[in-house]
């Protein structure tokens, strides 16, 4: 039986919290690291395009605050497609039971190449996704109010990998949707909002096209609706669910998604508070969390040239430390880059600016020693 709590994961908002909630926990069976001489052992997988430098900054920062964590850094990339690296980076997560990961990069011209993402987490049954999305002060945006969570199923869906060609300019892909699974995510979300003290859980599906497949997921999360009667349960369709969100994002609070819908979502989420640059997220299943942005943008455009933004990770690494039960340093931490954004005097090109990815940590190490 595992052990842990992913509470302390979050405990406190990875997002400032500004009148509003906190936005954290999951589930009450999660596995939790064991520490080794002081310190824990953690699997870091920068990933491809900037995921070497936001990946630096990250270490830099907790370097300088002493945070008892030795990285296991596992150079994997999705741009060779090269099985070693990838089976190493299972084997890692298998023992840590915890990492640290960019975005691997997956060709979409090469057919039969599997996107090393999807395989990880498939192959780990890394079954939740959370992202956070919530406005942060000092990026001004079209809306104000914002506070949702998306959780998305990780396994499955439009995601299973299953097609094929049938025969010459005819392709099948399959959709696979399951009750087991869409059960296992429904009270993960609805787990989520209870101890976070959220009101409602929004399923977003297409039944009214996909009768079995998303009425399954659609019909699940409302029979788990009603073993939690202090929540509120409704449901969209995910077309309407996206022009809501652009148009009046402020009515959700907690959205559970199938695959690609909660990769939509997450990303037009991400553009309402500011870009994928500062979106934080984690992945977690039963034994194994692997934090990472939550908007999954590999960024090879800009890759070596000390423009990212590094505010995604360090935020998800806030969370992975809360997850040891390292709030101290999750603290400090995330005040200092919140401290940095709020003050608006260094912005990465994503925000407008002209800083450089190495200006943006070493603002955050001056916070950090200000505030401190």
């Amino acid at each position: 039986m595992l052990r842990t709590t992913l509470a302390k994961t979050l405990a406190r908002s990875p997002i400032p919290i500004v009148g509003a909630r906190s936005a954290t926990t999951l589930s009450s069976d999660i596995f939790k690291p064991l520490k080794y001489g002081g310190k824990y052992t953690v699997t870091l997988i920068p990933g491809d395009g900037i995921g070497a430098e936001v990946a630096e900054s990250v270490k830099a920062i907790f370097k300088a605050d002493n945070v008892p964590i030795d990285w296991e850094q596992i150079d994997v990339t999705g741009v060779g497609a090269s099985e070693e690296g990838f089976r190493e980076s299972v084997q890692s997560l298998k023992k840590n039971k915890v990492g640290l990961k960019g975005i691997l990069f997956t060709p979409v011209e090469r057919s039969g190449h599997a996107s090393f993402n999807v395989a990880l987490r498939q192959e780990l049954d890394i079954f939740a996704s959370l992202v956070l999305i919530k406005n942060i002060p000092g990026v001004k945006t079209r809306h104000d109010g914002i506070d949702m969570c998306l959780i998305r199923e990780n396994t499955e869906g439009e995601y299973s990998g299953l097609e094929h060609q049938s025969v010459s300019g005819v392709v099948e892909s399959l959709k696979i949707i399951t009750k087991y699974k869409s059960e296992r995510i429904s009270r993960f979300a609805f787990e989520f909002a209870l101890k976070n003290n959220r009101k409602k859980v929004t399923v977003v599906h297409k039944a009214n096209i996909m009768k079995l497949a998303d009425g399954l997921f659609r019909r699940t999360v409302q029979d788990m609706g009603a073993e939690y009667p202090t929540i509120t349960t409704n449901d969209m369709i995910v077309d309407n669910a996206s022009m809501q969100a652009v148009s009046y994002p402020q009515q959700f609070d907690v959205l559970v998604l199938p695959n690609l819908y909660g990769s939509i979502l997450s990303n037009i989420g991400a553009g309402l508070v500011g870009g994928p640059g500062l979106i934080p997220g984690c992945n977690i299943g039963r034994e194994i969390a692997v934090f990472e942005p939550g908007c999954r943008h590999v960024g090879l455009d800009i890759k070596g040239q000390n423009q990212a933004n590094p505010t995604a990770l360090l935020l998800s690494a806030t969370m992975l430390l809360r997850h040891l039960g390292l709030d101290d340093h999750a603290d400090r931490i995330s005040k200092a880059v919140y401290a940095v954004l709020a003050e608006g005097k260094v912005r990465t090109p994503d925000l407008n600016g002209t800083s450089s990815t190495s200006d943006f940590t070493r603002a955050a190490l001056d916070k950090m020693e200000a505030l401190y």
